[in-house]
């Protein structure tokens, strides 16, 4: 099955690749973290470290690694990427979601500087769409509101910040849910990143996948009702045509939204949210 534009009636329709799978949570007393510092680098809940400011007109969430073991200290990995930073890319809900800005806490204790930008001008989805009860959430008017033309230049405002202020020289653009399919679009010839990693990618064009011209990793959900096998299998096909370095890990027991918002009382989801955090660090870790 051929899908030219992976949006279907309003539905945000979440896409993946089939690859190495982890299922089910690790044996007691294991992380898969303790191999860069444990599992303490891992936030899903706590307040947040970072600091908000605005620069032209576009909300920023920043976290930059501290020397040491303190909140944001990333120990012996303070100084290992120094030049290098993550360009996070959030899900529907923006950098007002507390999980977005934990994880992006938790990517400065790896020891990356870590930008968020808001993505929707202070107009995300609201965090109780999912809620019995919540507010209305309509898809079609909002991704109506956020498309490219709205979104490309949000992205192109944070690369030039990190590159022109902050004098970073390499951008591991790290995309969740919507954002995901601007960690492809970033990564085409000339737009800002040097390599990407996704979670649970939606929105995505063919179109956008065989653009790619740097490395790009993909952490996706078993269990969704729009990220079948066939879909997968489909992202693998593609992203073998471009020639690029690719990663595509396939998480057991797990459901959309799962690298952010996985109930952290579910094993299987805890252990893939952490699972899909070590992805992400390692490809940065060993293509920035």
């Amino acid at each position: 099955m051929r899908m030219t534009n992976l949006l279907s009636s309003g539905t945000l329709l979440l896409l993946g690749a089939t690859g190495a799978s982890a299922h089910g949570p690790p044996s007691p007393g294991s992380s898969g973290l303790s191999s860069f510092g444990g599992a303490n680098l891992l936030a899903s809940t706590g307040t947040p470290l970072g600091q908000e400011f605005a620069h032209q007109n576009i909300t920023f969430y920043l976290s930059t690694p501290k020397p040491g073991n303190g909140p944001l200290g990333a120990g012996p990995r303070h100084d290992t990427h120094k030049g290098d930073a993550i360009l996070y890319l959030t899900d529907v809900f923006g950098i007002a979601l507390p999980q977005n800005r934990l994880l992006v806490d938790s990517f400065a204790r790896a020891g990356y500087l870590t930008l968020a930008p808001d993505l929707f001008q202070g107009e995300p989805a609201s965090a109780d769409i999912n809620t019995p009860g919540g507010p209305v959430f309509d898809p079609v008017a909002f991704l109506a509101a956020h498309g490219t033309l709205q979104t490309d230049p949000v992205v192109e405002t944070a690369i030039n910040y990190l590159r022109n202020t902050l004098n970073v020289t390499r951008i591991g653009v790290a995309g969740y849910c919507f954002g995901g399919k601007y960690a492809f679009r970033f990564v085409a010839p000339g737009r800002g990143g040097d390599v990407a990693f996704t979670a649970h990618p939606s929105l995505v064009e063919e179109s956008e996948i065989l653009a790619i011209d740097k490395p790009l990793a993909i952490a996706a959900a078993d269990h969704d009702e729009l990220l079948n096998a066939t879909v997968r299998v489909r992202f693998e096909e593609l992203l073998g045509q471009t020639g690029e370095r690719y990663q595509i890990n396939v998480y057991g027991g797990t459901t959309h939204g799962f690298a952010v918002r996985g109930d952290q009382n579910v094993p299987s989801q805890k252990y893939g949210k952490e699972e899909a955090f070590v992805q992400a660090v390692r490809w940065f870790d060993t293509l920035l």
